[in-house]
């Protein structure tokens, strides 16, 4: 897999760094690491590989797409769960790298921009802007996934934050969870909306009552 992810970061980051081989390969590896680091489970590679395998399936409703898949490359690139600026930090890690691009400035900040609304799904998104709101709703597609794969994204997630004791993270899990269930959307685009919603509520609702039982994940 991390061959494939590799020729699709130079694919994408070629024409951007069209002359410098060193800097894309330094910062692929950059990520790699970042991905596949021992504390990551959920947010590591394969959550990248989903996000731009949805990019793929959906590329007619993208209108910049070098601007969405970058997003997707750096949106975790930052991950730390005991911070609340992880969406920051990646943002600037992205406008790092994109620094010496070929992008125009205003096109950097887009990328940075589509990764600090990560920071909280549930507020209120630009009705017009459906690179964010397909890039958003990427990003939230295991939440209506099959109830298995549900729960083992739970327990992934759980491990990373490993370090918080059961009652503090059953209770900030609780609060993400209601706040979800309490979102009027969770999908922005009727392709994500129909297919996933449902899904994804049921599936919320399952682990609240697990965790409001005391069982957890």
């Amino acid at each position: 897999m991390n061959t494939t992810l590799a020729a699709r970061w130079h694919r994408l980051t070629s024409p951007l760094l069209p002359n410098d081989e060193a800097r894309r390969t330094a910062a692929f590896q950059q990520l790699e690491s970042a991905y596949t680091a021992s504390d990551r489970h959920y947010h590591a590679l394969p959550h990248i590989r989903a996000l731009l395998d949805a990019v793929d399936q959906h590329a007619s409703l993208v209108h910049d797409r070098e601007v969405v898949e970058l997003a997707v490359w750096f949106h975790d690139a930052v991950y730390n769960p005991l911070r609340d600026d992880n969406e920051a930090r990646s943002a600037a890690l992205a406008l790092e790298f994109l620094q010496h691009s070929t992008l125009t400035p205003e096109r950097r900040q887009r990328v940075a921009f589509l990764i600090e609304r990560t920071k909280d799904h549930t507020q209120p998104q630009p009705a017009a802007d459906s690179d964010l709101l397909l890039f958003l709703d990427a990003d939230l597609q295991i939440l209506g996934a099959p109830e298995a794969d549900y729960w083992q994204y739970a327990r992934q997630v759980r491990q990373e934050y490993r370090l918080v004791p059961d009652f503090m993270y059953r209770r900030g899990r609780r609060k993400v969870l209601e706040k979800l269930l309490a979102a009027a959307t969770l999908y922005h685009t009727p392709a994500f909306h129909d297919k996933l919603d449902a899904h994804a509520r049921r599936n919320l609702q399952a682990e609240l009552i697990a965790w409001e039982k005391g069982a957890g994940v």
